[in-house]
């Protein structure tokens, strides 16, 4: 199996830290929130990943090479100086990650899920990791019912997509590239019952502003 880290992103809110830096290489706990990933990946046997740029996609390539400073082989999937949003970066990817199912992480979080505990039943076109809700995102994304993720209109409990899944390249089927968010394909994969779902209670973080950095970068710190 192959795996895709989602890095093409502008990193608006931890400006001005993105200014120069992209946010895959922001530091937590003393390394590129990327390279926890990367470790990661070659831990649960994935070696085959792709990363797509955009945004500062020289420095990214400059830090990470080909991968072989961790244990795994880099493909770029480059988007221009316009990213592509998270549906339209995959779709371009495609070519790179295969025919099979493949892995999709984005770059901006922490977490220290195990990558080896995803897997895709029969029939269904990807597998989502849910989260308890953060306090900045209190209302969530989507229910969990028996294993499939359902639409957040037809639940009262709802949790946060982890940004952590695995697809199958049928999940992007009649997608045209292009920008478009994730967001699309999952309603239309929700919709026709074919999109399960894990909850994930582990260590968990979107690095998305510099007061969240700080507050991971304080717990990595007391465990380290």
């Amino acid at each position: 199996m192959k795996a895709m880290v989602l890095a093409a992103g502008r990193g608006e809110r931890l400006r001005p830290l993105t200014d120069t830096l992209p946010k895959p290489l922001v530091a937590a706990g003393g390394r590129p929130l990327i390279a926890w990933h990367l470790e990661a990946l070659r831990r649960a046997g994935i070696t085959e990943v792709v990363i797509n740029l955009s945004w500062l996609g020289e420095r990214l390539k400059a830090a990470l090479g080909d991968g072989r400073d961790f244990g795994v082989h880099i493909t770029y999937s480059e988007e221009g100086p316009v990213a592509l949003e998270t549906g339209g970066g995959i779709l371009r990817a495609l070519p790179h990650l295969g025919p099979g199912p493949f892995l999709v992480v984005s770059g901006d979080i922490w977490t220290d899920f195990d990558f080896r505990t995803l897997a895709l039943e029969d029939g269904y076109l990807g597998q989502l990791v849910l989260v308890p809700n953060p306090a900045h995102h209190r209302r969530g994304d989507f229910g969990l019912q028996g294993g499939r993720l359902l639409a957040a209109a037809a639940v009262t409990e709802r949790f946060t997509y982890g940004n952590i899944g695995l697809y199958r390249p049928e999940f992007f089927a009649g997608c045209a590239d292009g920008r478009f968010p994730l967001l699309e394909p999952l309603k239309r994969a929700i919709a026709a019952g074919r999109l399960g779902g894990q909850l994930y209670l582990g260590r968990w973080c979107d690095v998305g502003t510099p007061e969240r950095l700080a507050q991971l970068n304080a717990r990595l710190a007391q465990v380290q």
